[in-house]
């Protein structure tokens, strides 16, 4: 997949040859919309043209409304990723403030989806807005869609349960811990994606729990407070010391949150990696939530964390399978 940053690097052939293109901030790439892209992706092959995601980095809203700018399920390369993995051939990635912030819908229809991308069809969620102030819907979409000679097609919110499956309601997921329900919606676990850095952490080697620790961006969603079972993967090149490798998903116990046994104000994802010992600092990893263990809880001793510690490593084998 082609990753374009901006109208000024869409090649002419597009203009040229026509494009399927779907739009949106994709935070997250969960099940709605990989089915919006899967569509895309469809309709494309059967068009013999090329297929175009349109995403927006920074998200639209922090320019707009920074109070109510949401916190980001996943950072764009992470998102590419998984758009790739959908057989996407081009990402075109907008900075908003730059491009399209000021064009009215029709501009945006004539002069981006036309103009530069030559869209032949155009694929957009039922709550999808654009154009200034947010001023064109789905609808508005369609209708200057048949007057420019560009098939719209306008697809449902997909729904589990009742639930529409959106951004929104994994992030509300996340923060009351119900990383199983956001693993549903997303179609895979939600992950956390930083360097492991030095941290005055819930377990060390003294303690004989050694952990990896990552702090977060503040921008970035993590689950609420807690201890976890899921997996450790460091996604950076290069040999590691120790009995690990790059590019493998090792069992682990992770806690979320600040240390408040040991006065560590700053919140921070720290994962125990079972069974494994190995120098991981500067490193880069990922970390998948599985399910829950705990909540979070202050202990009264050094002892009653040991223990409990102990406890969690034992719920984690048993909700990840591992022995």
């Amino acid at each position: 997949m082609d990753i374009l940053r901006g109208l000024a690097s869409v090649p002419g052939s597009f203009a040229e040859t026509g494009t399927v293109v779907t739009i949106g901030v994709f935070d997250g790439v969960h099940r709605g919309h990989q089915l919006l892209i899967s569509k895309a992706v469809d309709t494309a092959r059967e068009l013999q043209v090329p297929c175009v995601v349109m995403t927006f980095d920074p998200h639209p809203v922090t320019i707009f409304a920074p109070e109510h700018a949401p916190r980001a399920l996943m950072p764009l390369d992470e998102r590419a990723r998984h758009i790739a993995e959908l057989g996407v051939d081009a990402l075109l990635v907008i900075d908003f403030r730059e491009e399209l912030a000021g064009l009215r819908p029709q501009e945006y229809v004539d002069d981006v989806l036309v103009g530069y991308l030559g869209a032949k069809h155009v694929l957009v969620g039922e709550n999808f807005t654009f154009g200034r102030d947010a001023e064109g819907t789905a609808a508005t979409m369609a209708q200057l869609g048949e007057r420019a000679g560009v098939d719209v097609t306008i697809v449902q919110l997909l729904g589990d349960g009742g639930v529409r499956i959106c951004s929104t309601a994994i992030r509300d997921h996340l923060s009351g811990g119900d990383v199983a329900l956001a693993t549903d919606f997303m179609g895979r676990p939600f992950s956390v994606i930083a360097p492991i850095e030095r941290g005055a952490g819930r377990g060390g080697k003294e303690l004989g729990y050694p952990t990896a620790n990552q702090y977060a961006s503040d921008t970035a969603a993590v689950p609420a407070d807690g201890v976890y079972a899921g997996w450790l993967t460091i996604i950076d090149d290069g040999a590691i010391d120790g009995d690990m490798e790059p590019g493998v998903r090792y069992p682990a116990a992770i806690s979320v949150g600040t240390n408040p046994t040991f006065g560590d104000a700053r919140r921070s994802v720290e994962s125990f990696v079972l069974d494994r010992d190995a120098d991981l600092y500067g490193r880069m990893a990922r970390v998948e939530f599985v399910g829950k263990v705990r909540d979070m809880v202050k202990f009264n001793s050094v002892d009653e964390l040991l223990d409990n510690m102990a406890r969690d490593v034992q719920t984690t084998r048993e909700i990840l399978g591992v022995a």
